[in-house]
Protein backbone atom coordinates (compact mmCIF):
# COMPACT_ATOMS: atom_id res chain seq x y z
CA UNK A 1 0.00 0.00 0.00
CA UNK A 2 2.94 2.27 0.84
CA UNK A 3 4.32 1.72 -2.84
CA UNK A 4 0.88 2.49 -4.32
CA UNK A 5 0.81 5.67 -2.46
CA UNK A 6 4.06 7.02 -3.42
CA UNK A 7 3.55 5.94 -7.22
CA UNK A 8 0.48 7.96 -7.22
CA UNK A 9 2.44 11.21 -5.23
CA UNK A 10 5.04 10.75 -7.82
CA UNK A 11 2.95 10.87 -10.67
CA UNK A 12 0.41 13.27 -9.38
CA UNK A 13 3.97 15.34 -9.54
CA UNK A 14 5.41 15.06 -12.41
CA UNK A 15 4.96 18.51 -14.44
CA UNK A 16 4.66 16.86 -17.56
CA UNK A 17 1.13 15.28 -16.25
CA UNK A 18 0.28 18.66 -14.90
CA UNK A 19 0.73 20.46 -18.10
CA UNK A 20 -1.69 17.75 -20.11
CA UNK A 21 -4.25 17.92 -17.08
CA UNK A 22 -4.37 22.20 -17.72
CA UNK A 23 -4.43 21.57 -21.37
CA UNK A 24 -7.27 19.45 -20.95
CA UNK A 25 -9.01 22.02 -18.88
CA UNK A 26 -8.11 24.61 -21.22
CA UNK A 27 -9.44 22.70 -24.35
CA UNK A 28 -13.10 22.12 -22.50
CA UNK A 29 -13.06 25.72 -21.74
CA UNK A 30 -12.48 26.66 -25.16
CA UNK A 31 -14.91 24.07 -26.81
CA UNK A 32 -17.74 25.06 -24.32
CA UNK A 33 -16.76 28.54 -25.09
CA UNK A 34 -16.91 28.54 -28.95
CA UNK A 35 -19.95 26.30 -28.41
CA UNK A 36 -21.71 28.64 -26.03
CA UNK A 37 -20.78 32.06 -28.48
CA UNK A 38 -22.34 29.93 -31.98
CA UNK A 39 -25.34 28.91 -30.33
CA UNK A 40 -29.19 30.60 -28.95
CA UNK A 41 -31.98 29.18 -27.25
CA UNK A 42 -34.45 28.29 -30.16
CA UNK A 43 -38.05 30.22 -30.13
CA UNK A 44 -40.86 28.62 -30.58
CA UNK A 45 -41.71 29.48 -33.91
CA UNK A 46 -38.28 27.63 -34.51
CA UNK A 47 -38.99 24.41 -33.34
CA UNK A 48 -42.43 24.33 -34.86
CA UNK A 49 -41.03 24.38 -38.29
CA UNK A 50 -38.37 21.80 -37.17
CA UNK A 51 -40.89 19.58 -36.34
CA UNK A 52 -42.99 20.45 -39.56
CA UNK A 53 -39.66 19.30 -41.48
CA UNK A 54 -39.43 16.65 -39.77
CA UNK A 55 -43.05 15.56 -39.82
CA UNK A 56 -42.34 15.87 -43.48
CA UNK A 57 -39.26 13.78 -44.04
CA UNK A 58 -40.65 10.75 -41.78
CA UNK A 59 -43.54 10.86 -43.97
CA UNK A 60 -41.31 10.44 -47.69
CA UNK A 61 -39.38 8.00 -45.48
CA UNK A 62 -42.18 5.57 -44.44
CA UNK A 63 -44.07 5.89 -48.13
CA UNK A 64 -40.37 4.90 -49.52
CA UNK A 65 -40.13 1.57 -46.93
CA UNK A 66 -44.00 1.10 -47.91
CA UNK A 67 -43.01 1.02 -51.64
CA UNK A 68 -39.91 -1.25 -51.22
CA UNK A 69 -42.39 -4.08 -49.11
CA UNK A 70 -45.00 -3.79 -51.80
CA UNK A 71 -42.36 -4.05 -54.61
CA UNK A 72 -40.79 -7.34 -52.87
CA UNK A 73 -44.81 -8.45 -52.71
CA UNK A 74 -44.99 -8.27 -56.35
CA UNK A 75 -47.85 -5.17 -56.53
CA UNK A 76 -47.09 -3.77 -59.67
CA UNK A 77 -47.57 0.13 -58.60
CA UNK A 78 -44.23 -0.38 -57.04
CA UNK A 79 -42.26 -1.82 -59.86
CA UNK A 80 -40.71 1.05 -61.68
CA UNK A 81 -37.38 0.96 -62.66
CA UNK A 82 -37.08 4.77 -62.99
CA UNK A 83 -37.63 4.93 -58.92
CA UNK A 84 -34.33 3.60 -56.95
CA UNK A 85 -34.98 1.33 -54.32
CA UNK A 86 -32.38 -1.13 -52.12
CA UNK A 87 -31.91 -4.63 -52.94
CA UNK A 88 -32.71 -5.02 -48.91
CA UNK A 89 -35.82 -2.61 -47.81
CA UNK A 90 -33.95 -2.88 -43.96
CA UNK A 91 -32.09 -0.51 -45.22
CA UNK A 92 -34.77 2.12 -45.11
CA UNK A 93 -36.69 0.97 -42.29
CA UNK A 94 -36.08 3.75 -39.68
CA UNK A 95 -37.15 1.04 -37.49
CA UNK A 96 -34.90 -1.19 -38.21
CA UNK A 97 -31.68 1.94 -38.47
CA UNK A 98 -33.12 3.35 -35.12
CA UNK A 99 -33.27 6.36 -36.82
CA UNK A 100 -36.07 9.16 -37.43
CA UNK A 101 -35.85 12.31 -38.35
CA UNK A 102 -36.54 15.38 -35.56
CA UNK A 103 -36.53 18.75 -34.67
CA UNK A 104 -33.43 18.83 -34.11
CA UNK A 105 -32.09 18.22 -37.23
CA UNK A 106 -33.58 20.86 -38.82
CA UNK A 107 -32.47 23.90 -36.13
CA UNK A 108 -30.17 25.76 -37.66
CA UNK A 109 -27.21 28.13 -35.10
CA UNK A 110 -28.41 25.92 -32.42
CA UNK A 111 -26.37 23.49 -30.27
CA UNK A 112 -28.10 20.33 -30.03
CA UNK A 113 -27.15 17.86 -26.86
CA UNK A 114 -28.83 14.69 -29.08
CA UNK A 115 -27.06 15.40 -32.41
CA UNK A 116 -23.27 16.37 -31.04
CA UNK A 117 -23.04 15.03 -27.93
CA UNK A 118 -21.29 11.79 -29.81
CA UNK A 119 -19.11 13.78 -31.85
CA UNK A 120 -18.16 15.77 -28.72
CA UNK A 121 -17.21 12.79 -26.53
CA UNK A 122 -15.42 11.23 -29.47
CA UNK A 123 -13.17 14.55 -29.50
CA UNK A 124 -13.25 14.70 -25.33
CA UNK A 125 -12.06 10.28 -25.71
CA UNK A 126 -9.56 11.36 -28.69
CA UNK A 127 -7.57 13.80 -25.98
CA UNK A 128 -7.78 11.03 -23.65
CA UNK A 129 -6.21 8.69 -25.68
CA UNK A 130 -3.25 11.29 -26.39
CA UNK A 131 -3.18 11.70 -22.65
CA UNK A 132 -2.96 8.26 -21.91
CA UNK A 133 -0.25 7.60 -24.18
CA UNK A 134 1.94 10.25 -23.49
CA UNK A 135 1.53 9.86 -19.82
CA UNK A 136 1.63 6.15 -19.38
CA UNK A 137 5.36 6.40 -21.90
CA UNK A 138 6.91 9.35 -20.30
CA UNK A 139 6.19 7.86 -16.60
CA UNK A 140 8.27 4.70 -17.16
CA UNK A 141 9.93 6.02 -19.64
CA UNK A 142 11.52 8.76 -17.83
CA UNK A 143 12.44 6.55 -14.32
CA UNK A 144 14.33 4.34 -16.64
CA UNK A 145 16.02 6.65 -18.45
CA UNK A 146 17.48 8.70 -15.23
CA UNK A 147 17.97 5.49 -13.08
CA UNK A 148 14.66 6.25 -10.70
CA UNK A 149 13.83 2.84 -11.00
CA UNK A 150 17.19 1.12 -9.82
CA UNK A 151 16.79 3.65 -7.06
CA UNK A 152 13.16 2.67 -6.09
CA UNK A 153 14.74 -1.43 -6.29
CA UNK A 154 17.00 -0.67 -3.90
CA UNK A 155 14.62 -0.38 -1.40
CA UNK A 156 11.73 -3.33 -3.31
CA UNK A 157 14.12 -5.17 -4.66
CA UNK A 158 11.08 -6.94 -6.65
CA UNK A 159 11.24 -6.05 -10.50
CA UNK A 160 7.97 -7.35 -10.80
CA UNK A 161 6.01 -5.82 -8.09
CA UNK A 162 7.62 -2.49 -9.07
CA UNK A 163 6.40 -2.37 -12.50
CA UNK A 164 3.42 -4.35 -11.95
CA UNK A 165 2.42 -1.24 -9.36
CA UNK A 166 3.28 0.91 -11.46
CA UNK A 167 1.26 0.49 -14.27
CA UNK A 168 -1.94 -0.59 -12.23
CA UNK A 169 -1.02 2.89 -10.18
CA UNK A 170 -1.15 4.36 -13.59
CA UNK A 171 -3.92 2.66 -15.08
CA UNK A 172 -5.92 3.56 -11.80
CA UNK A 173 -4.96 7.51 -12.13
CA UNK A 174 -5.76 7.68 -15.47
CA UNK A 175 -9.66 5.79 -15.27
CA UNK A 176 -10.05 8.04 -12.27
CA UNK A 177 -9.20 11.18 -14.34
CA UNK A 178 -11.05 9.97 -17.24
CA UNK A 179 -14.14 9.06 -15.61
CA UNK A 180 -14.26 12.65 -13.68
CA UNK A 181 -13.46 14.80 -17.09
CA UNK A 182 -16.09 13.11 -18.91
CA UNK A 183 -18.61 13.51 -16.15
CA UNK A 184 -18.07 17.36 -16.30
CA UNK A 185 -17.53 17.35 -20.08
CA UNK A 186 -20.98 15.70 -20.78
CA UNK A 187 -22.85 17.68 -17.88
CA UNK A 188 -21.23 20.98 -18.95
CA UNK A 189 -23.07 20.70 -22.26
CA UNK A 190 -25.59 19.47 -21.20
CA UNK A 191 -26.30 22.64 -19.18
CA UNK A 192 -25.14 24.62 -22.51
CA UNK A 193 -28.15 22.84 -24.12
CA UNK A 194 -30.61 23.50 -21.61
CA UNK A 195 -29.60 27.47 -21.47
CA UNK A 196 -28.45 28.23 -24.69
CA UNK A 197 -29.08 25.10 -27.09
CA UNK A 198 -31.59 22.68 -27.28
CA UNK A 199 -31.37 19.21 -25.58
CA UNK A 200 -33.34 17.50 -28.44
CA UNK A 201 -35.48 14.23 -27.75
CA UNK A 202 -33.75 11.64 -25.34
CA UNK A 203 -34.83 8.92 -23.53
CA UNK A 204 -33.57 5.35 -22.28
CA UNK A 205 -32.01 4.34 -26.06
CA UNK A 206 -30.25 7.46 -26.14
CA UNK A 207 -28.54 7.26 -23.18
CA UNK A 208 -27.84 3.67 -23.38
CA UNK A 209 -25.90 4.29 -26.84
CA UNK A 210 -24.56 7.26 -24.93
CA UNK A 211 -23.10 5.28 -22.07
CA UNK A 212 -21.79 2.50 -24.42
CA UNK A 213 -19.99 4.88 -26.47
CA UNK A 214 -18.05 5.91 -23.49
CA UNK A 215 -17.55 2.91 -21.71
CA UNK A 216 -15.64 1.61 -24.98
CA UNK A 217 -13.91 5.16 -25.03
CA UNK A 218 -12.64 4.73 -21.49
CA UNK A 219 -11.50 1.57 -21.99
CA UNK A 220 -9.70 2.43 -25.47
CA UNK A 221 -8.17 5.35 -23.14
CA UNK A 222 -6.62 2.16 -20.81
CA UNK A 223 -5.30 0.56 -24.07
CA UNK A 224 -3.15 3.31 -25.06
CA UNK A 225 -2.18 4.20 -22.02
CA UNK A 226 -0.88 0.59 -21.18
CA UNK A 227 0.64 0.28 -24.90
CA UNK A 228 2.54 3.20 -23.85
CA UNK A 229 4.04 1.80 -20.55
CA UNK A 230 5.08 -1.07 -22.45
CA UNK A 231 6.54 0.46 -25.39
CA UNK A 232 8.52 2.96 -23.38
CA UNK A 233 9.43 -0.32 -21.07
CA UNK A 234 11.25 -2.23 -23.62
CA UNK A 235 12.74 1.13 -25.35
CA UNK A 236 14.36 2.31 -22.55
CA UNK A 237 12.52 6.05 -23.47
CA UNK A 238 9.65 7.85 -24.06
CA UNK A 239 10.87 8.61 -27.56
CA UNK A 240 11.01 4.87 -28.07
CA UNK A 241 7.30 4.77 -27.57
CA UNK A 242 6.70 7.42 -29.97
CA UNK A 243 8.30 6.49 -32.43
CA UNK A 244 7.42 3.00 -32.58
CA UNK A 245 3.55 4.69 -33.26
CA UNK A 246 4.95 6.45 -35.71
CA UNK A 247 6.90 3.44 -37.27
CA UNK A 248 3.90 1.49 -37.47
CA UNK A 249 1.50 4.09 -38.92
CA UNK A 250 4.29 5.18 -41.64
CA UNK A 251 4.99 1.57 -42.38
CA UNK A 252 1.60 -0.10 -42.39
CA UNK A 253 -1.31 1.73 -42.00
CA UNK A 254 0.05 3.55 -44.92
CA UNK A 255 2.92 1.33 -46.61
CA UNK A 256 1.21 -1.78 -45.66
CA UNK A 257 -2.56 -0.54 -46.82
CA UNK A 258 -0.44 0.70 -50.50
CA UNK A 259 1.07 -2.78 -50.93
CA UNK A 260 -2.27 -4.75 -49.99
CA UNK A 261 -4.10 -2.57 -52.36
CA UNK A 262 -1.30 -3.25 -55.21
CA UNK A 263 -1.53 -7.34 -54.53
CA UNK A 264 -5.49 -7.26 -54.42
CA UNK A 265 -5.68 -8.74 -50.83
CA UNK A 266 -8.74 -9.92 -49.54
CA UNK A 267 -10.67 -7.97 -46.95
CA UNK A 268 -7.67 -5.57 -45.80
CA UNK A 269 -9.27 -3.06 -43.76
CA UNK A 270 -9.46 -6.01 -41.01
CA UNK A 271 -5.40 -6.18 -40.85
CA UNK A 272 -5.30 -2.64 -39.73
CA UNK A 273 -5.26 -1.67 -36.31
CA UNK A 274 -6.98 2.04 -36.67
CA UNK A 275 -10.01 0.09 -38.64
CA UNK A 276 -10.85 -1.65 -35.15
CA UNK A 277 -9.90 0.98 -33.17
CA UNK A 278 -12.71 2.74 -35.23
CA UNK A 279 -14.84 -0.33 -34.91
CA UNK A 280 -14.53 -0.66 -30.76
CA UNK A 281 -15.50 2.92 -30.44
CA UNK A 282 -19.04 3.51 -32.83
CA UNK A 283 -19.71 -0.25 -32.43
CA UNK A 284 -19.65 -1.12 -35.58
CA UNK A 285 -17.55 -0.28 -39.34
CA UNK A 286 -18.32 -1.76 -42.80
CA UNK A 287 -15.78 -1.71 -45.35
CA UNK A 288 -15.96 -2.61 -49.19
CA UNK A 289 -14.29 -6.17 -50.40
CA UNK A 290 -14.46 -6.36 -54.29
CA UNK A 291 -13.75 -9.94 -54.35
CA UNK A 292 -16.89 -11.51 -54.12
CA UNK A 293 -18.20 -9.35 -57.00
CA UNK A 294 -15.14 -9.89 -59.32
CA UNK A 295 -17.49 -12.39 -61.40
CA UNK A 296 -20.66 -10.51 -60.92
CA UNK A 297 -21.61 -9.19 -64.24
CA UNK A 298 -25.37 -9.14 -63.87
CA UNK A 299 -27.36 -8.47 -61.17
CA UNK A 300 -26.63 -7.26 -57.13
CA UNK A 301 -23.55 -7.62 -55.39
CA UNK A 302 -22.92 -7.03 -51.75
CA UNK A 303 -19.17 -6.70 -51.36
CA UNK A 304 -19.38 -5.30 -47.77
CA UNK A 305 -18.54 -6.71 -44.48
CA UNK A 306 -18.54 -5.77 -41.22
CA UNK A 307 -16.09 -5.14 -38.42
CA UNK A 308 -17.97 -5.10 -34.93
CA UNK A 309 -16.65 -4.01 -32.05
CA UNK A 310 -16.13 -7.62 -30.30
CA UNK A 311 -14.13 -8.61 -32.88
CA UNK A 312 -12.51 -5.13 -32.05
CA UNK A 313 -12.08 -5.89 -28.26
CA UNK A 314 -10.38 -9.44 -28.85
CA UNK A 315 -7.73 -7.56 -31.03
CA UNK A 316 -7.17 -4.34 -28.94
CA UNK A 317 -7.13 -6.75 -25.62
CA UNK A 318 -4.32 -9.47 -27.39
CA UNK A 319 -2.70 -7.04 -28.87
CA UNK A 320 -2.24 -4.53 -25.30
CA UNK A 321 -1.32 -7.18 -23.55
CA UNK A 322 1.13 -9.31 -25.91
CA UNK A 323 2.88 -5.69 -25.68
CA UNK A 324 2.49 -5.70 -21.77
CA UNK A 325 3.80 -9.00 -21.33
CA UNK A 326 6.87 -8.38 -23.59
CA UNK A 327 7.64 -5.74 -21.39
CA UNK A 328 7.82 -7.49 -18.11
CA UNK A 329 9.59 -10.12 -19.13
CA UNK A 330 12.28 -7.49 -21.12
CA UNK A 331 11.81 -5.79 -17.68
CA UNK A 332 12.99 -8.96 -15.61
CA UNK A 333 15.69 -10.28 -17.10
CA UNK A 334 17.18 -7.08 -18.66
CA UNK A 335 20.48 -4.91 -16.74
CA UNK A 336 18.89 -1.66 -15.59
CA UNK A 337 22.40 -0.05 -14.97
Amino acid sequence: MNLIRAEAERLAARRFVQLMVLLLMLAFVVTAGTTLASSHTPTSAEVAAAEQQAAAERSVIEREHARCLARDRGEAWAQDRNHYLPADCSEIDPVVQGWSPTAANYLTDVFTFTQQAEALLYFLVAFLVLFGFLVGASYIGADLNSGGVVNLLLLRPRRMTVLGTKLGTLLGAVLVLSVLASVAYLVTFWVIAQVAGYPGPTDATFWADLAARWGRGVGLVLFATAIGFALATVGRHTAAAVGAVLAYLVVWEMGGRIMMQILDVSRPDQLLLSNHVGAWLAGELRFWDATPCADAFTGYCNGTYPLTWHLAFVVLLLFTAGLTTTAFAVFRRRDLI
